[in-house]
């Protein structure tokens, strides 16, 4: 990791690992740099490429300050692949804020101000490197195979049987809530530069009250509601949202991207412990969301 810190001119002293987020790792490089290390292996490179370059443009040319976004290495790229390109990794300035966490209840104040942010976004004119985030969930066809193979052992580590006996026991709510998606899929709207993933969990407060927005891995091409949906929980939120964007939210693309959001996490868990694991901190944390998600798409079916 120091000789590619050295491609950003960083001959760090001190790498502190900070174990913070969900799936990827970070250091902290003298205080002054925050170091993302992501495997690519579950994950498109070329798609990461694209978020980050996305984020640098929307800091850099658009002007918002709100946006922490990767630094350039020497040669101009913010991305770098590490060990025969199993991991990629990425810089960023280190900023002092207090963090939050994905299932904090945000004050009406602090949703306000992130619902200003959000529209200062989705008016933002797209650089030409924002990525396409269609409303199909990525992971489908792994859902739907592991719909299928119930009937058969699964391997990986020690949470692979218990999920295939949960998926087996969930499989007709799973099932109908994948034809709900996809009738409500079928209404379209005017794409914007989203975030994607603006929950508390993606927020830093700095000690002037302002909000900055971290994790950029998602950002791309959508209607808005695929970012208020996170945010907005009354009409007074969707109000200001209309009133700062020039645009009224439609009820059912946000409960589309509500439904859409639980899907998505149900087949990303479920590769994972189809998936050679063990038993980890995060394995744990991603069973204990699983059979919640799983029991929230049963009572709101």
């Amino acid at each position: 990791m120091r000789p590619a810190l050295r491609e950003w001119g960083i001959d760090a002293v001190a790498l502190d690992y900070a174990p913070v987020g969900f799936g990827d790792y970070h250091w902290v490089a003298d205080g002054r740099w925050f170091v993302t290390v992501v495997d690519v292996r579950r994950r498109s490179y070329d798609g990461l490429v694209h978020a980050m370059e996305t984020a640098a443009a929307l800091r850099e040319q658009a002007r918002l300050d709100f946006v922490v976004a990767p630094l350039r290495a020497g040669d101009g790229t913010t991305l770098r692949q590490l060990d025969h390109h199993r991991y990629a990794m990425s810089v960023f300035p280190f900023e002092d804020g207090t963090p939050g966490d994905f299932g904090d209840e945000q004050s009406p104040e602090e949703r306000g101000l992130l619902i200003d942010l959000l529209a200062e976004l989705h008016r933002t004119p797209p650089p030409l490197s924002t990525p396409a985030r269609p409303v199909e969930l990525a992971g489908r066809s792994r859902l739907e195979d592991a719909l299928r193979e119930t009937n058969r052992s699964w391997l990986g580590g020690p949470y692979a049987e218990p999920a295939r006996g949960l998926i087996a026991e969930h499989a007709p709510t799973l099932r109908r809530r994948l034809e709900e998606l996809d009738r409500m899929a079928e209404k379209g709207g005017e794409p914007v530069v989203t975030h994607g993933e603006p929950h508390p969990g993606n927020l830093l407060r700095r000690r002037d009250g302002r909000l900055l927005l971290v994790d950029w891995d998602t950002v791309g091409m959508a209607v808005p509601e695929r970012d208020l949906w996170l945010v907005a929980k009354d009409p007074s939120d969707l109000a200001r949202y209309a009133d700062a964007a020039g645009r009224t939210p439609d009820p059912a693309s946000l409960e589309l991207y509500r439904l859409r959001w639980a899907l998505d996490d149900v087949a990303e868990f479920v590769a994972w412990f189809r998936s050679p694991h063990g038993r980890t901190p995060d394995a744990e944390q991603s069973w204990d969301a699983l059979t919640g998600t799983l029991e929230a798409l049963v009572r709101e079916a």
